[in-house]
């Protein structure tokens, strides 16, 4: 079971005992920050009293703490937007994959074509070369007569 403390703190000059679960530390943070506050909004005017010094001082915390929860959404949605994108990016790298397999597969498809096509290009010649040396030497022996 979590224990409570008791931390005394000093906002605008005045000493309050808080009583909480957090830890002493985390309490001195939220009292030093309003202290903080109230101090610079009574720095701008020293004639305010302090209950309207701590009212304009939780209007002033109100305000980061919409802004901050305001920013908060707002990288939310940026992140989803990013999530989204990244999702994206993966199917179309899965696509780009299997199509870059597919090139592959095909590309090594038409180099085994191309070398059968060269292998009986390479007949076509030696039989045109026997052929054209035959020739040559029937015509020449037809002069030898």
């Amino acid at each position: 079971m979590t224990s409570k403390n008791k931390v005394v703190i000093r906002i605008a000059g005045k000493d309050y005992t808080l009583v909480g679960m957090e830890s002493d530390e985390y309490i001195q943070k939220v009292g030093l920050y309003i202290d903080k506050k109230m101090n610079e909004i009574l720095m701008r005017n020293n004639r305010l009293s302090t209950s309207l010094a701590a009212v304009l001082t939780a209007i002033n915390v109100a305000d980061d703490f919409f802004k901050s929860r305001e920013a908060e959404v707002n990288v939310r949605k940026e992140k989803e937007a990013v999530n989204e994108e990244l999702e994206k990016l993966r199917n179309e790298i899965m696509q780009l994959k299997e199509e870059n397999g597919s090139l592959a597969a095909k590309n090594t498809s038409l180099q085994l074509e191309l070398a059968k096509r060269e292998a009986e290009l390479g007949e076509v010649r030696n039989s045109m070369d026997k052929g054209s040396r035959t020739l040559i030497q029937k015509t020449l022996s037809g002069y030898d007569m």
